[in-house]
């Protein structure tokens, strides 16, 4: 029996990579041999970290230099798929002839053709879920049967509609990629294949960056699937104080100043809001506008990172973001931070979140509640379940034309950092980092997951 080696591919987005090289990095704890693979330009930007057992490799998406900013994602998903099957099915027969064969190929959300590619060699292959149990089960009834009605209530944002084993959701609460009209079409597509990859196999195992008791009764919604808890995927450092082999986050893709922890630790306990929309999300100048006031309204120290394409620098914005920086000593704004190192702090106390899985994921492991500003995909699903099931935040109200003004943010702060709703949702942070803690130490319910399916995997013919 040839030693396993498991081929991780992922798609080349940082949200992609970051949680799919933490799950690398676990396989890689339990004995086996792991090589992590995703686009050429993707892989030049990546800051990998040694690890015995834990190689890096590429394969051509068809735009070595970096996507060219004219083209769209459907565009770009369909070269995707035509030039990285043949790369990767080339990179895999390599490994072959060098006596290293691939033993299973697991790939996240994106990439469904890699199945076929896996199928077409004879290799066992399985999903990573880089999102919740509950949008992938949403996903899974959206074209198992519900598909028709979501989309004959689209234009009912406040239609609710019961999906087996879910809590009720509005329209408005679905990811954004179910909804018309949509920007992309190609997305949902590409979701639609995916279904259509695991609907060939009989219960196919799908692996979740999720923990069992985060969701206990969706990961058990769907009788089709067999859905596996394996996260949260995010550094172990931070999710076991005694761990500090992996403290640099070394998921992240590029390093930068670190002075922003200086700032940090000169703040009192929980007093920081600390704000971002992730890496792909731009916000319109008038609104971030709003969203200072709102900060300087609520009187509290804030940390924010604003990509710095993101504005002209000689705005009306950024005098004020300057005066309250140089001059009132109550903010910081950065390009970029290490995320989880910055919500590990003791000295926040807030995320304000575009609530991203990654970014919810890591608040929810290290007991920062939230105040969620869901933008596109699986975002308002993410923020429904941060404040009506896990109850450790709250969505914050946008106005008809989309912008969250000042005074809703500073509504949503005082609520969430403040009072009795806020101390509830506090003790709930606490409790959730404590489970996240549980589920991913040794023995924990995603520790032994991950065994387990390693085990299977390595017992394959």
């Amino acid at each position: 029996m040839p030693e396993s080696h498991l081929l991780v591919l992922t798609f080349p987005a940082q949200g992609h990579i970051n949680p799919a090289l933490q799950f690398a990095k676990r396989l890689v704890h339990t004995g086996v041999r792991v090589t992590f693979a995703t686009s050429v330009s993707a892989h030049r930007r990546i800051k990998s970290t040694p690890q015995d057992g834990l190689s890096y490799a590429y394969f051509s998406d068809g735009y070595d230099d970096g996507i060219n900013p004219t083209d769209d994602l459907e565009n770009y998903l369909g070269r995707l798929k035509e030039v990285a099957s043949r790369s990767v099915s080339d990179l895999i027969r390599t490994f072959t002839d060098e006596g290293r064969p691939v033993t299973c190929v697991v790939y996240t959300i994106l990439l469904p053709w890699a199945a076929d590619v896996a199928r077409m060699l004879g290799i066992p292959s399985v999903l990573l879920w880089i999102q919740p149990a509950a949008v992938l089960t949403i996903y899974y009834h959206y074209f198992h049967g519900y598909g028709d009605l979501i989309t004959s209530k689209n234009n009912d944002p406040s239609f609710t509609i019961e999906l087996p084993g879910l809590p009720p959701f509005t329209i408005k609460e679905l990811p954004s990629f179910l909804l018309p009209p949509s920007n992309y079409p190609a997305s949902l597509i590409t979701f639609e294949e995916l279904f259509r990859v695991l609907d060939k196999e009989s219960k196919p195992r799908v692996l979740v960056n999720t923990f069992d008791a985060l969701e206990a009764d969706v990961i058990k919604a769907v009788d089709e699937l067999e859905m596996i808890g394996v996260g949260p995927l995010i550094p172990s450092a931070f999710l076991d104080p005694k761990e500090t082999s992996d403290a640099s986050f070394g998921g992240d893709l590029f390093e930068k100043s670190r002075d922003y922890i200086v700032w940090l630790d000169s703040k009192p306990p929980s007093s920081v809001v600390y704000l971002s929309f992730g890496s792909i999300s731009v916000l319109p100048e008038h609104e971030m506008a709003e969203i200072l006031n709102g900060l300087l309204e609520s009187n509290r120290p804030f940390l924010w990172v604003i990509r710095s394409a993101e504005t002209d620098t000689d705005s009306e914005f950024w005098k004020k973001v300057r005066v309250a920086e140089e001059e009132m000593k109550v903010g910081l704004v950065v390009p970029w931070c290490s995320q989880v190192e910055v919500l590990s702090h003791p000295s926040v106390g807030c995320f304000v979140s575009h609530c991203g899985w990654n970014s919810t994921s890591e608040s929810l492991a290290v007991g920062v509640p939230m105040v969620g500003v869901p933008q596109w995909t699986d975002q308002p699903a993410n923020t429904k379940m941060v404040e009506s099931v896990w109850k450790t935040g709250v969505w914050a109200k946008v106005n008809r034309d989309g912008v969250l003004e000042g005074e809703e943010l500073k509504r949503c702060l005082d609520m969430v950092m403040g009072g009795e709703e806020g101390e509830e949702m506090r003790k709930n942070a606490v409790r959730w980092r404590d489970l996240a803690r549980e589920a991913a130490a040794k023995g924990g319910s995603s520790d032994r997951n991950l065994r387990a399916f390693v085990e299977e995997i390595s017992n394959l013919p």
